[in-house]
């Protein structure tokens, strides 16, 4: 089946402190986002890459992609006000039947074993997203109060999260909503079941300074 990605980065890098949206941070001589694109066009060569990114990030990507001299094929969308926004625009850019994956710019280490699951598995469970353990001990806070909650009935979530083409798109033409935290919840608020898979912890999303500091040693 035909497989696109669409890769969000819609970052503007508060969190990590500095002027420079975190999907252009360099790690190991590189882009951030460059990382991301390779690993996806290293995994599948044939696959449509779609890249969502702020109108006023646009051309200073372009600059980057010069000066880098980074050349895999891609196309860039608009990034809108949320995720969900973003998304639906790369959406556009999308035709005919396949599976379609939406990942976040700044996550850079999925596995190629995990990638290959997300896109198998979507073939036939058309809705798919990774998950890892909750290692570390969960408290639920309301009311002034906390109390630990059962970790082994959480979940962390990752993405690339997978979906059959017209499934998403169907989703996509709902009216946004705040709750659309990310694509599985879209999905789900048609009364759709996602399916989960095995994650890989590696896989994590660059969001601050300490994060950075982790992706030079997983980049070694």
């Amino acid at each position: 089946m035909k497989r696109y990605v669409i890769i969000v980065a819609g970052g503007k890098g508060l969190r990590m402190g500095g002027d420079i949206p975190k999907q252009f941070v360099e790690i190991k001589g590189l882009p951030v986002l460059m990382h991301t694109i390779n690993r996806f066009h290293s995994f599948d060569s044939s696959i449509d890459i779609i890249v969502a990114l702020p109108v006023d990030q646009q051309d200073y990507w372009k600059e980057l992609c010069s000066k880098y001299k980074f050349e895999i094929p891609h196309t860039i969308v608009d990034g809108g006000d949320t995720r969900f926004h973003s998304v639906k625009n790369g959406l556009d850019q999308v035709s005919g039947e396949g599976v379609v994956a939406v990942h976040d710019g700044v996550r850079p280490f999925v596995y190629d074993e995990v990638l290959e699951r997300c896109f198998s598995m979507a073939q036939e469970k058309e809705a798919v997203v990774p998950v890892i353990d909750v290692f570390e001990t969960i408290r639920h806070i309301a009311d002034g109060m906390s109390n630990t909650v059962p970790r082994d009935e959480y979940k962390l979530v990752q993405t690339p999260q997978v979906f059959l083409i017209s499934l998403l798109k169907k989703a996509y033409s709902q009216p946004y909503v705040p709750s659309f935290t990310d694509d599985a919840s879209v999905v789900e608020a048609m009364g759709h079941k996602v399916t989960l898979v095995e994650g890989n912890r590696e896989n994590i999303k660059l969001t601050t300074p300490f994060d950075l500091k982790l992706a030079e040693l997983l980049s070694n």
